[in-house]
């Protein structure tokens, strides 16, 4: 391994001890052997004891990454195949009822900064970080291997790769370039999935099991699926007996589609209403006209990056959830969401509480909601928990 290291002052190695895999700018006393950026390096307590090897990020607050807290391991092209080929085993013993699914889900996986997915014969590779950016080819072999899949390609186009000073990639790794469309399945649906455009890596994998949820509890209900994306939870409301959807979304693009993904599965069209609208207007002029509903969705995009966020965050959250409660009939059913990682459960459940209350509603939690089994968490990373559900009554 590289004589290159980074000591930390007294007293900052007890996480890492816990066995959280960041470290911050401000817990580093003094980097030795001018490691370039992704770089693996030894991490070292005050005294010289061995941590961690860890991948190194000079432009980031996140200054190290942990690949490995074991001091003989050796970070190469061996390591990430082993990784990933524990990783995709892993995912083969779950039935997550589709053909697409998480096979590396970072930190969880030691891997951060390494997404990978793979819809049908494709894995789409996300690279966030320096570290998982200087082994991107080693990634991508091992990828292709574990798989047998025909292609690898990359949408390595997230904001956070501004924060490591990575530019945005995009493009075919391993094989062919596909199709810009592919179509997968899940609970029996057909999806058609933007390789190219869509958010994330294509599709929103991480609510696989919530939308099977709202699809179990949508018979006969007149339901609202607000920020509906490509039409993930509609089509499980349409194919649980939903009496009719409206799904509303600020992007034309992908209502048009979830139109298509709606005529791909033969639904019938007087069922499905579609409106591209600004949500929280859209809730509003709703309110306005005494709409009501009884089952609501609210699935947003990340309001709160990290938790210097929270705090504006909280107020969108708040908004949302509150206009939902008043277009809630009595009894009806809120399946409410926040992928911001800066704001974690506790918090997001009291402001949803906070909402009920000015709402002048009583609810009653019937579920709390995660990711799939296919994203875990690692218990000694709750950052990694970025996801998180309630599904209320309404009293």
């Amino acid at each position: 391994m590289p004589n290159r290291s980074i000591v930390l002052h007294p007293g900052r190695e007890r996480s890492l001890l816990r066995r959280h895999p960041w470290i911050f700018s401000g817990a580093v006393e003094r980097v030795e052997g001018d490691p370039p950026a992704g770089d693996t390096v030894a991490v070292r307590a005050a005294g010289g004891d061995f941590l961690a090897w860890a991948a190194y990020s000079p432009r980031s607050q996140i200054r190290a990454r942990v690949w490995s807290w074991v001091e003989h391991d050796a970070v190469g092209e061996a390591f990430f195949q082993g990784r990933i080929e524990r990783a995709v085993a892993a995912r083969a013993a779950l039935d997550v009822a589709s053909d697409a699914i998480r096979l590396v889900h970072g930190e969880a996986d030691g891997l951060p900064g390494v997404i990978a997915d793979r819809y049908g014969d494709v894995v789409v590779l996300q690279l966030s970080t320096a570290g998982a950016d200087f082994w991107r080819s080693a990634i991508a072999d091992a990828l292709a291997a574990a798989t047998g899949c025909s292609a690898v390609i990359e949408r390595s186009d997230v904001d956070a790769r501004a924060f490591e000073g990575l530019p945005p990639r995009v493009g075919a790794l391993r094989g062919p370039s596909p199709e810009r469309e592919i179509e997968i399945r899940e609970h029996a649906l057909r999806y058609l999935v933007d390789l190219d455009a869509g958010q994330k890596t294509g599709f929103y994998l991480d609510q696989r099991a919530s939308r099977g949820r709202v699809g179990q509890l949508a018979r006969g209900r007149r339901v609202l699926n607000a920020f509906c994306y490509t039409g993930g939870f509609t089509l499980n409301a349409l194919a649980g007996g939903a009496e009719s959807v409206l799904s509303i979304d600020s992007s034309g693009p992908a209502l048009a589609l979830a139109r298509r993904n709606a005529a791909l599965n033969g639904f019938d069209p007087r069922r499905a209403e579609w409106l591209e609208a600004d949500v929280f207007e859209a809730l509003r002029r709703l309110r306005d006209a005494a709409a009501m509903f009884d089952l609501i969705v609210l699935d947003p995009p990340k309001f709160a990056p990290t938790a210097a966020h929270a705090e504006r965050a909280a107020r969108a959250y708040k908004d949302i959830n509150l206009l939902a409660f008043k277009l809630l009939r009595p009894a009806g059913l809120l399946a409410t969401f926040s992928c911001s990682g800066g704001v974690s459960a506790d918090l997001f459940q009291k402001i949803v509480a906070g909402a009920a209350a000015d709402a002048g509603a009583q609810s009653l939690v019937l579920a709390r909601l995660q990711a799939d089994a296919d994203h875990p968490v690692m218990m000694s990373f709750p950052e990694g928990e970025y996801l998180k559900g309630l599904l209320l009554r309404k009293a």
